[in-house]
């Protein structure tokens, strides 16, 4: 099996968009009238999930008929997210193949098909023309990189001149090696973590300026504690991410707040610039 498929394999098997809807009906959401609103507790697949989008969105340059790259996509909330709230058109890649053919058919289900485009690939060997995009961003993507540098300078080539470039990472802390399962691997397998100081460097070296750095790891703490707290009292919502991280959820969660609260991960926030 390749590194990218092991990658793939642990984010997602099988046919991933039939489990969602399955989950809908148990929430009782119809299919027929579902909103973009209402799918975000699990189709913004990462930390924090949806106030993390929004969060981030409120920090871009984001203009009306921007066309925006979303690498590691994953099932489209936050490309839908983005596309509705500023009127843009997202193109989203993704390692996880069963994500993909999800995100394409959630677009399809909320009327958004024309504005989000989704495809299957790795992010270190973008299907995309130099200078295509206004902007880019990664969200919790980096962890399972592998060439940090070679993802980054394909950002760089794909973006236009004075483009945007964000991400939000789990960097590695200096307590020591992370406990695991985490959301990004079971057991170490597959997960690239660098120190965010590194990481800048990364993006210095593929030519991005004006990085700005926000430490995200507070935010993240409050978001996994709650969730911890929920499921000790068996309020665990139907319909959310955990779906997808399968019956390791509660460990998974538990493990990703002890190691920021131990300093062996450092969540970051990162926006920084191509040259005009």
């Amino acid at each position: 099996m390749t590194n990218a498929q092991a990658i793939s394999d642990h984010w997602g098997k099988g046919d991933v968009y039939a489990r969602i809807l399955e989950k809908m009906a148990l929430a009782g959401l119809d299919p027929a009238t579902v909103t973009v609103e209402q799918l975000a507790p699990v189709d913004h697949f990462h930390a924090r999930g949806f106030p993390a989008t929004v969060e981030l969105a409120d920090a871009l340059p984001i203009k009306g008929g921007d066309r925006l790259v979303d690498i590691g996509c994953g099932l489209g909330g936050p490309a839908r997210y983005l596309a509705k709230r500023f009127l843009c058109h997202v193109d989203g890649l993704d390692i996880t193949a069963p994500f993909v053919d999800a995100a394409n058919n959630l677009s399809a289900l909320v009327g958004m098909a024309d504005a989000v485009t989704c495809r299957h690939g790795d992010g270190q060997k973008l299907p995309y023309d130099n200078d295509a995009f206004d902007g880019g961003y990664a969200q919790h993507v980096t962890m399972n990189v592998p060439d940090r540098g070679g993802f980054f300078n394909e950002a760089f080539r794909v973006l236009k001149p004075g483009a945007f470039f964000a991400l939000t990472e789990h960097g590695l802390g200096d307590g020591g090696e992370p406990h695991h399962p985490v959301p990004w691997s079971d057991d170490g397998s597959g997960a690239y973590l660098m120190r965010p100081a590194d990481t800048v460097a990364a993006l210095e070296d593929a030519g991005f300026i004006n990085i700005e750095t926000t430490d995200t790891g507070e935010k993240y703490l409050q978001g996994y504690r709650a969730a911890i707290e929920l499921a000790a009292k068996g309020q665990a919502p139907v319909f959310g991410v955990h779906i997808l991280l399968g019956d390791r959820a509660p460990q998974i969660v538990q493990n990703a707040a002890r190691n920021i609260e131990e300093g062996r991960t450092h969540p970051v926030q990162i926006i920084c610039y191509k040259p005009g």
